[in-house]
């Protein structure tokens, strides 16, 4: 099994922090896929291209077609933006799993699809965190999750690396150093124990999936900075779309409750499950982000599908 990092020509902060990588020890060159560059070091395979880096579907797909090797995860290096173009570092899983069949995804993937996602994600935001502090770059930047968004598609386990938010921090050469190093430890190239590798032997098996909340998940976010809690999908409000024609909007009754909600809720669950085999996946609500009618629902159709719910002290234990 190999890991597959992505990166793009077209962004700085995909192609700097690969770069960076590059430069460290151990590197190879690779026959190209296609007219993507590849490099190789130990089990990890770094995949260059020159389009955008939600635009390429199936990029594991393509790899074990034409070399023969088994992908395991991807990890992609990407630009982020925000509105308030605040400098930041961020991690995320992918998907767009509240589409309804037929629209357009507006940044890749397809409508009602996620990909499993990769256990790193919540060890390495808690070790980003510790190398960026390192490198004297917080507060300045912001270390955060974000919630589960965008392509490209892949059933793989992915998660996407950002540097935001505007073109002066995209093109910061410490912060692509960061990511860099985020890689170079996380995975263990360095030759120390890799971080973030899922087993069902692992002792702490508390897995959060986020449901509720702004975009950034902030109150998730309290739970996953402390040690040994996993992440697996986090679905932010926008999320959760949901339809009440009904006349009372304290019934907690599901079936009159229209909307794409259920079905985002089953894919992220379905997904997170696959990416946690033996885990003990528990959905964390952001209470305060939801009328009473809509968590009402959101916890009776949790009941009906026998998802757990976990309190923050649930995930510490």
């Amino acid at each position: 099994m190999v890991i597959l990092l992505v990166a793009t020509t077209t962004d700085p902060a995909s192609i700097n922090p690969a770069t960076a990588l590059l430069a460290m020890p151990g590197w190879t060159p690779r026959p190209a896929l296609q007219d993507m560059k590849s490099f190789a070091n130990q089990q990890v395979r770094l995949l260059q291209h020159d389009r955008g880096i939600v635009e390429e579907d199936h990029l594991d797909v393509r790899w074990e077609e034409a070399t023969g090797e088994a992908v395991d995860e991807l990890i992609f290096f990407s630009k982020h933006t925000a509105v308030s173009n605040r400098p930041a570092l961020t991690v995320h899983p992918i998907g767009v799993p509240h589409l309804r069949e037929g629209e357009v995804p507006p940044q890749g993937g397809k409508p009602g699809w996620a990909a499993p996602p990769n256990p790193r994600i919540g060890p390495w935001l808690r070790l980003l965190k510790k190398i960026a502090q390192s490198y004297n770059m917080v507060p300045e930047f912001e270390i955060t999750l974000e919630g589960t968004h965008h392509g490209p598609e892949t059933n793989k386990l992915a998660m996407f690396v950002e540097i935001g938010s505007t073109e002066e921090y995209w093109r910061r050469l410490d912060a692509a150093k960061v990511v860099a190093q985020l890689v170079w430890e996380g995975l263990g190239l360095g030759g120390e124990p890799a971080i973030g590798n899922w087993s069902r032997d692992v002792t702490k098996k508390k897995v959060l999936l986020g449901i509720g909340g702004g975009h950034y998940a902030p109150r998730h976010m309290d739970i996953v900075q402390k040690d040994d809690v996993w992440v697996g999908h986090l679905l932010s409000g926008y999320c959760l779309p949901m339809e009440d024609p009904s006349q009372s909007k304290a019934e907690a009754n599901t079936t009159v409750i229209g909307g794409t909600w259920k079905q985002a809720i089953e894919v992220a669950f379905e997904t997170t499950k696959s990416a946690f085999p033996g885990g003990d996946i528990m959905a964390h609500l952001d209470h305060k982000s939801f009328k009473s009618w809509q968590r009402n629902a959101i916890t009776a159709f949790l009941a009906d599908q026998n998802i757990k719910i976990g309190k923050p002290n649930d995930f510490l234990i």
